[in-house]
């Protein structure tokens, strides 16, 4: 009996831990073992008959309280007004709790006789004579339903909707009380309603109407749609994630006294990681630092082969438009108990790595732990109050944590100088909406060292990962990116040497060769070279097998940083968890055998829901940026050559970012020979080269949101208009000629690369 707790410490252990109270969670919490169970068996059927614990199925709880999370019923409202809420399960033997339902303004209409799934908070002082808790929204039971979105076709008795999704033939009818004041032509989003006939189209009821197609609040619904990704979650997955409790310290590290902040931007609905840091007070490690990076444990509250790991698992990732997110899990999870708020003790799995002064990492060390945010700060504060500028909320956090992360960043910048990853700085833009969803403004995201620092700091927290998973032996998925292909890099050479810069051969390539070549290229070719640069790169993938990082410049590098967000980050703390057998839940939320044998699957998977997202979160972009210029047609715009093909030439706007096409037709009445290779188009009469990154003024012919598609018109070419040359085999073909391209004629060539290129015109046929 030495090794069983008191009553006392067991309803201790329930309270603390909500969410684990079955017999074989007490009884791993306090080591119970073999016949031991006998005895906790006993003592747990005595707390039942004393009237401390009520069994529920297989678990326990205080009978005269209600748990934290529970479905109501709500109420006729009183003569006040307010509506109140009963229980459905109550097992106490006291009178039945009443429950004060306090709607916020963007939750749904709840009525009397509504069933609503809610979180509970007990009221404490003279309120509590009127009622015990009072309740928030999480869902009204039974409104989950599959969405629908498409084209509203009015008929006699209501419409139809019909699907926005290309090759798609399917159609649901509307009736006449269910299309929501919908009008003919309109974009709407809606609702399966009711089992489908055994003749005719299955009924659907409009919930929301979108309005016009092409407007800017309908781009991102209809590339979620195009592009299949899942945007509601299944009822099985969001009771699972309502039912979530939070995590206690029980089998943690309590980390709640390190000084963590979160630093994100300024809109961000959650915060996945935190991170602190101090000078080392190592004497054998002078103006060396400790750096702490914590991140949710996720992996507590999503365990394998669960119906939020395998929806998690088809997601592969959260989705980014600029007026919505789609997530890889529910918001309980990802908006409240997976994110580090601040004031509020969240799990996480944290690393604790030393640098030296050249920010060179010399040891580190993984913990499972309970901690507490100190802050909240966007990347903006941060930067203002390192450069002098305090607020209210900065100013305490100035010496114990802001100055000494910024102290640790600026060792990691020469650490980061040795290393040379790629240096691509290609500037990134944000799409500012209103309410309405309309584009207000395109602005190019500003650097701070705010940002370079978080992103430090993650990067040097993946190396570990992936360094401790490997001294470990534990399988995970390491972000793989491999050096450019032989023929990409010979298109990238081919590129340079007609800039007059060499990229040399017969070595093997390393980052700091490319950013040897992008220092040395001038203003004027800096954008060519920057362009053809990336497009030279392989893109990044998972895989179960670590063939190094060429980007980052490093051997080994996994996906730690973000389990909210991307599933290969889950499978690594999952794999983190196992290898270090943390808690007795190793074996539950650490990584299965299961999962470690379909790990190339899951890698395949994830890397090709990455690539949809990005394919999707792109055209969403275009789309808002077509229906933003779209009153701007006709206008003037400078702009450089993005991309060169065989039906013309793609222009990146300066005040945009926007991508519009100038068909062959825009460029002049000649023939233009294509080379493929080195992304450039030369006139067959005048010798004009164009090439990625030249300088164009262009006039926008046609703005089309429904498409994202921008068409252009050639105004000037490095600052000279467009040749009419001989107009042979322009006007039927488009630029590109019919039959047979005319002869060429010897020009002469001012700069070194048009005649580098024009040799190798024989090559190809437009």
């Amino acid at each position: 009996m030495s090794n069983i707790p008191s009553k006392e410490q067991i309803l201790q252990w329930i309270t603390d831990n909500p969410g684990k109270r079955s017999k074989r969670d007490i009884a791993k919490a306090f080591g119970i073992k073999g016949a031991a169970r006998i005895d906790l068996k006993r003592i747990l059927r005595e707390l039942q008959e004393e009237g401390h614990l009520e069994k529920v199925g297989r678990t326990y709880r205080d009978p005269d309280k209600l748990p934290p999370v529970t479905i109501l019923s709500v109420q006729a409202p009183d003569d006040n007004g307010d509506l109140f809420a009963r229980p459905l399960e109550w097992h106490g033997e006291g009178v039945e709790p009443r429950v004060l339902y306090t709607p916020r303004t963007a939750d749904p209409a709840v009525g009397q006789g509504d069933r609503i799934l809610a979180k509970l908070f007990a009221v404490e002082g003279s309120d509590a004579e009127d009622h015990q808790y009072t309740a928030k929204l999480i869902r009204k039971i039974g409104t989950n339903p599959r969405k629908i979105l498409g084209i509203f076709r009015k008929g006699a008795e209501g419409g139809v909707i019909t699907p926005i999704s290309k090759g798609s033939d399917k159609e649901w009818q509307v009736r006449a009380g269910d299309t929501h004041g919908a009008k003919d032509g309109e974009l709407v989003e809606g609702e399966l309603a009711g089992p489908k006939a055994r003749m005719g189209a299955p009924r659907a009821r409009i919930t929301t109407r979108v309005g016009d197609p092409g407007a800017a609040r309908a781009v991102s619904l209809i590339a979620i749609h195009e592009h299949g990704i899942p945007d509601s979650f299944p009822n099985k997955v969001v009771a699972e994630a309502d039912a979530a409790k939070p995590a206690g310290l029980t089998g943690r590290e309590d980390l709640r006294d390190l000084p963590l902040i979160t630093i994100d931007p300024a809109d961000a609905r959650d915060h996945d990681d935190a991170c602190y840091a101090h000078a080392d007070e190592d004497p054998g490690n002078k103006g060396g630092h400790v750096i702490w990076v914590a991140i949710a444990d996720v992996a507590h509250y999503v365990t394998p082969d669960s119906a939020l790991d395998r929806e998690a698992r088809k997601r592969g990732n959260s989705t980014y438009f600029p007026d919505r997110v789609v997530p890889m899990l529910p918001d309980r999870l990802s908006g409240d108990l997976c994110s580090l708020h601040e004031g509020v003790p969240r799990a996480v799995i944290a690393v604790r790595m030393v640098i030296d002064a050249r920010g060179e990492k010399i040891g580190h060390t993984f913990h499972r732990g309970l901690m507490t945010s100190v802050a909240s700060l966007s990347y903006e504060e941060a930067q203002a109050a390192q450069e002098g500028t305090l607020s209210e909320r900065t100013a305490p956090l100035i010496e114990g944590s802001i100055r000494p992360l910024f102290a640790a960043y600026d060792a990691l910048k020469i650490a980061r100088a040795k290393r040379q990853p790629l240096e691509l700085d290609l500037p990134e833009r944000r799409i500012e909406l209103d309410d309405a969803g309309n584009v207000t403004s395109v602005a190019f995201k500003d650097r701070l060292d705010a940002h370079r620092l978080i992103e430090e700091f993650m990067v040097l927290a993946n190396v570990a990962a992936a360094e401790t998973l490997i001294a470990k032996r534990t399988p995970l998925l390491f972000r793989v990116h491999e050096e450019p292909s032989p023929e990409k890099l010979e298109a990238l050479r081919e590129v340079a040497a007609s800039a007059g810069l060499t990229l040399a051969k017969g070595q093997v390539l390393q980052t700091r060769h490319l950013n040897a070549l992008l220092k040395a290229a001038g203003e004027d070719t800096s954008e060519l070279i920057s362009i053809s640069t990336l497009r030279s790169m392989q893109q990044a993938y998972y895989n179960p097998e670590n063939f190094g990082h060429f980007g980052l410049a490093l051997k080994s590098y996994a996906h730690f940083t973000s389990p909210i967000r991307r599933y290969a980050d889950l499978i690594v703390h999952r794999a983190l968890i196992a290898a270090h057998g943390w808690g007795p839940d190793a074996k539950i939320d650490g990584l299965s055998p299961d999962e470690i044998e379909r790990l190339e699957d899951t890698a395949k998977l994830i890397s090709g829901t990455e690539r949809r997202s990005m394919v999707a979160e792109r055209d969403t972009s275009d789309r808002y940026l077509a229906a933003y210029l779209s009153d701007r047609v006709g206008a003037e715009f400078g702009g450089r050559i993005s991309g060169i093909a065989r039906f013309g030439v793609f222009v990146k706007l300066d005040e945009t970012g926007a991508d519009g096409l100038l068909p062959m037709r825009a460029l002049g009445q000649e023939y233009f020979h294509f080379d493929a290779e080195a992304q450039t188009l030369m006139g067959a009469d005048t010798g004009t080269m164009i090439s990625i990154g030249d300088r164009v003024l262009v006039k926008l012919a046609e703005a089309v949101p429904v498409t994202g598609g921008l068409i252009l018109e050639l105004l000037e070419h490095d600052g000279k208009a467009p040749s009419r040359g001989s107009g042979r085999g322009a006007r039927k073909g488009g630029g590109r000629g019919r039959g047979k391209p005319p002869a060429r004629r010897k020009v002469s060539a001012s700069k070194a690369r048009k005649t580098k290129l024009r040799k190798k015109q024989d090559r190809s046929r437009p």
